[in-house]
């Protein structure tokens, strides 16, 4: 049967190590090479921002977002988003992401950026960034960056780096 109602709540520190050791699983060890992973190396997440999908007592899922700067306006990053895979396809991800982008909303924040699917995100109100708008400090495909804009945000631009707002 397809489990649709998830338990979703804030990351807590204990949880640490089964996120961690989820998104081994799902991103494998070539995930710290990514750019987006090399952006939030020394940023820490933040708490008020990152949730866990629980299916029972196991942690099934989780989501984070880190504070950066593009440029100089404040934004987050999105990811990881992770799902175990014995949970996948069944709307996990999906929870995840609508707790996280409400939050964040409701928060203040005003810009969200991520590298993924755009048919993915686009339904929480993510689209592609115009070209050359936004640069990383390593290499991403321009299709695969995405922004959300929230909170009537403008459209930033420049460099991505991380750190504290």
């Amino acid at each position: 049967m397809k489990q649709t109602a998830w338990v979703i709540r804030l990351e807590e520190a204990t949880d640490n190590t089964a996120i961690e050791d989820l998104q081994a699983e799902a991103f494998g060890p070539g995930r710290f090479a990514r750019t987006a992973f090399r952006i939030r190396e020394n940023v820490p997440h933040r708490t008020d921002l990152s949730f866990v999908g629980l299916a029972g007592e196991r942690i099934a899922g989780s989501i984070r977002l880190s504070p950066i700067m593009i440029g100089a306006s404040a934004a987050l990053l999105l990811g990881p988003l992770t799902v175990a895979p014995d949970f996948k396809n069944r709307g996990l991800g999906k929870a995840l992401m609508r707790v996280a982008m409400e939050t964040a909303e409701r928060a203040g924040d005003k810009l969200v950026l991520l590298v993924g699917d755009a048919p993915y995100y686009s339904p929480f109100g993510f689209r592609q960034v115009p070209f050359g708008k936004v640069t990383l400090p390593g290499p991403v495909d321009p299709e695969r960056l995405l922004i959300a804009q929230l909170n009537q945000a403008e459209m930033p631009e420049g460099m991505v780096h991380g750190g504290e707002h």
